[in-house]
Formats: structure tokens, sequence, C-alpha cells
């Protein structure tokens, strides 16, 4: 479908388009064996300028919307999840200190997070505190003029390969939610160290490792935000990302539909195309249905959340929810469509099936997203009386 993108817009698609066909399909089998970080490409596409999108333009980005990024996320979705979570990643990272930050943090790591030079990364799941945020056993204590952090996060994407960290801990532990603070940790803090690279089902060439801070000890002004707004500055970074992993969903859902269809017009039995017989027609007709019902909502949600920032929490959680629902059953039934094919690493679409299962589980898992959207409705309804 036709969605009015402007000129500016459609270069973004095209740019994304052209490293996602030449650097991102000719490697995505190879990076999800060898689970090699994917350094070539996203070294092309910090040369594209495209670390740079959302970042305002005093800070050397291009000052672009959630909707901008969204588009270049949805090229590099349908080339592989993982490549793109690692582009996504680093977005994730910036945003605390974009949303929160002191000027002067802002001028210290947005620059070289919008060139590419250095990337980011998110710290907020633990072992005991991942949907349930409030189960955070980090701690960061003031001494002097310096905060010192002690505990370990998990399942951080990007960790080991960012020079940048946001990383959320607490400050005082008898204010409850209140009682977090958001801080920038740099890879080469006294203290701060990597667990082992994990070993994962899906996005094999992203890294993801544990954090691990021994009375690490950073400056006092790497305090993101007052002191005790940790939890507001993470509820507002992941709102603001969520649309991120709804469209690597849809970009996703695209790879798969294109693969499937082109199977099915290709395999011949019965001596016709399989794609002339009803059954496989209505599997590719509700994968591709699911698939631009999700692409429209994507994009509307993006649309109201560049538009009013501070109403954004119900409209970036029901996109999340349903795009990477779709993404999950769409890489099922493309399986499916290609049978023992389908099945075989040969093929892609297993490698898709396997990507897939992660959108629905990181940046809050989608059960998470049904209570936010719940809550919100809760609100409306009760204003209204």
């Amino acid at each position: 479908m036709d969605y009015f993108l402007t000129e500016e817009q459609q270069m973004i698609v095209d740019l994304s388009r052209q490293i996602t066909d030449e650097l991102i399909i000719p490697q995505r089998a190879a990076l999800d064996e060898s689970e090699e970080y994917p350094t070539e490409i996203l070294d092309a596409i910090a040369q594209a300028d495209l670390f740079g999108l959302y970042v305002p333009e005093e800070y050397g980005g291009l000052g672009l919307g959630t909707f901008d990024i969204v588009l270049a996320l949805e090229e590099f979705g349908r080339g592989c999840v993982a490549v793109a979570t690692a582009f996504a990643a680093s977005a994730l990272g910036a945003y605390p200190i974009l949303i929160s930050g002191s000027d002067e943090l802002k001028e210290k790591y947005l620059p070289v997070i919008a060139t590419g030079e250095k990337k980011a990364a998110f710290a907020l799941t633990e072992a005991n505190a991942g949907s349930d945020a409030s189960g955070i056993q980090t701690t960061a204590v003031l001494d002097g003029d310096e905060w010192v952090l002690n505990g370990t996060k998990q399942w951080i994407t990007n960790a080991g390969q960012a020079k940048i960290y946001t990383v959320i801990a607490i400050t005082d532990r008898s204010k409850g939610p209140r009682g977090a603070s958001m801080f920038v940790v740099e890879d080469t803090d006294p203290g701060f160290s990597y667990g082992p690279k994990e070993k994962k089902l899906g996005i094999r060439c992203s890294s993801t490792r544990e954090l691990i801070f021994k009375d690490c000890r950073i400056p006092k002004d790497r305090l993101i935000g007052r002191q005790g707004t940790g939890f507001i500055t993470v509820m507002k970074t992941l709102d603001k990302s969520r649309p991120g992993i709804a469209i690597l969903g849809v970009g996703l859902g695209q790879a798969a539909l294109d693969e499937a269809v082109t199977y099915a017009k290709q395999r011949v039995q019965f001596g016709k195309p399989i794609i002339s017989f009803q059954a496989v027609q209505h599997i590719l007709a509700d994968m591709a249905i699911q698939l631009e019902a999700a692409r429209s909502l994507v994009y509307s949600a993006s649309k109201h959340i560049d538009a009013h920032p501070k109403d954004m929490s119900k409209a970036s959680s029901m996109c999340k929810v349903f795009a990477t629902d779709m993404a999950m059953k769409v890489t099922v039934d493309a399986v499916q469509v290609l049978g023992g094919y389908g099945y075989m690493r040969e093929y892609p679409v297993e490698k898709m099936m396997r990507d897939a299962k992660i959108l629905q589980i990181y940046e809050g898992t989608n059960q998470i997203q049904r209570n936010v959207v719940g809550q919100e409705l809760n609100k409306e309804y009760t204003k209204k009386g």
C-alpha cells in the first residue's frame, strides 16, 4: 500500500533497502551460523548516517522522529532481525540520555552515538527483575564525587560491543520505585566487566551478555536526570522504543511472506504449482492480511508518538503486541508452506521462525504489554465517568 512517504522518508527506505539487499541478506545465514557480531554491516549503516536518525541536529544527528527510524528498521528487519537488533539497541541505550540527560551528558555522548563511532546499550534486566522491574538488586551508592555500582545485569543486547551503557540501579531502597536512578557507565570504567556471550535460539549474531559491576566507580555527573527518577526514564524509554521492536516483526513478516510466495509459485505437486491450491492460497492470504494490518498499526502508532510524546504508552504497547504476535504466526506459516524444506537450514524461513520468538519477549513481554493497554483503558474510561 502507498503510505505517502515524503521524499526524505523514501530516501531512508531506499538507502536502508540497499544496505539490506547488498550486505545483510547475503551474510545473514553465515552470521547466524558463526554468531559473529555484524561489525562490517553496522559500519556501513554508520557511513550512511542512519545511526543519527533520531538524534537532534545540535548533537550531530538528523533530528528525525520515531516514524523515520521505524522505516529504516523495517528494511533491516526484513534482512535479519539479529543485525537490526544490534542497530536498534544502540538507540535504546541512547534514549535515556536523550530523554532525561543533562546538556553536558547529551553533548558528550550523543554525537559519538549519532555517527556510530560508539554504540550504546540499555541495562535494565536482572536475574530477578524482568517484567517486574521493581525487583532490581543492582545498587549505586554516592561516595564523595563518585557513584559506586554493585550488581549484575542479565541478557543485555550489545554488551561487550557497546562503549556506552545506560544503567538503572537502586539509590534508596526505602523509597520503592522512587528509589531508582539511571547512570551512564563507560566500557573502561574500573570495576565493570562482562559475562560470557550467551548462546541463543535466535538473533544469534547480536551480542547478549551479562554486565558485572564490582565496586564500579563512575563520576558523580554521570547521573541521568535527577536521583530517584530512574523508573520514569525507563518507562519513557521503552514507550519510545517499542515501535522499533514492532516494526522488526513487520520486516520479518514481509521476508517470510516473500519466501513463502516465491516457493509456492515454484514448487510443483500433482502437476501444478502449489500456489494454485486453495489451501495454500488461504495461508498466504492470511499472512498478507495480518502483515499489512500490522504495518498500518505500527506506522500509525509511530506517527502518534511523534505528535503526542506525552501520550504514547497505549499506542506503543498495542503495536508491539500485534506486530510481534503476527511475526510469530507468519513465520510458522511460512515454514508450513515450505514443508520439509522449510525445516532445513538451506532455506531462510527456519531462521526467521527462530528469530521471531524473541520479539514477543524482549522490551517487555506481550503479556505485560496487554497489561499496559488494559491499564490505559481503565484510566481513559475512569475519566469519562
